[in-house]
């Protein structure tokens, strides 16, 4: 039961991120040490691996967009830091890409098992593709899983660091398939009074609950 209770520990959205210290490809890293910066951090199931080494190439490319953007890449497999290095190297060597982000050696599986990154159903050695968006002030904003076999849509990572930016600076909410530069959504009135007071604030509104607005 004990160890069942390990693989299912998750993070929760709106709570502080679970700290940790890790040994990393950059040097021993606390996750408090990256506070005041988002953080994207990223699981794979393992080094010297088709899909990952694609991913790897993926997120490369949005390094510098992310880093623009105040927001730090960390990855994380259950390898050592030895694996990682070689890994890195020749994704360098044979397709010509540096690796700019540092990348966590878990090799004691804690950090994947504090985080749930560990689904028995997937594999009990290997973590899955996990995904958690981290705020500047310590708190897990958002959260997405993907099984081992299937590569991960990057643009859809950098894109929704945008949104929960967006959402920190404006006070308002992204509506579905919400790109940076669209509108956005008001915060519904709570009372009749704001209510009534809608009409005349200048929104795009569809309906009394329903309102856009330009920002930015």
């Amino acid at each position: 039961m004990c160890g069942e209770l390990n693989f299912n520990r998750m993070p929760v959205i709106g709570e502080p991120a679970p700290e940790f210290e890790a040994v990393t490809t950059q040097g021993i890293l606390k996750l408090s040490d990256l506070k005041g910066k988002w953080i994207v951090m990223f699981s794979h199931p393992g080094d010297f691996t088709p899909v990952c080494t694609t991913e790897f190439m993926a997120f490369a490319q949005v390094a510098d967009e992310l880093k623009a953007m105040n927001a730090q890449l960390l990855g994380l497999s259950v390898d050592s830091t030895s694996s990682h290095l070689a890994w890195i190297k020749n994704i360098k060597e044979k397709m010509g890409v540096t690796i700019p982000f540092p990348v966590i050696a878990d090799l004691s599986m804690n950090i994947a098992r504090q985080y749930g990154m560990i689904h028995p159903g997937q594999s009990s050695t290997a973590t899955i593709r996990t995904v958690f968006f981290i705020d500047d002030k310590g708190i897990m904003r958002a959260m997405i899983y993907y099984p081992l076999s299937n590569g991960r849509y990057i643009p859809e990572i950098v894109r929704l660091v945008k949104a929960l930016q967006t959402t920190d600076k404006y006070g308002v909410s992204t509506p579905a398939n919400w790109q940076p530069g669209e509108k956005v959504i008001v915060p519904p009135p709570k009372t009749t009074a704001e209510m009534e007071k809608r009409a005349g604030e200048g929104y795009e509104c569809k309906d009394w609950y329903l309102c856009f607005k330009k920002v930015g």
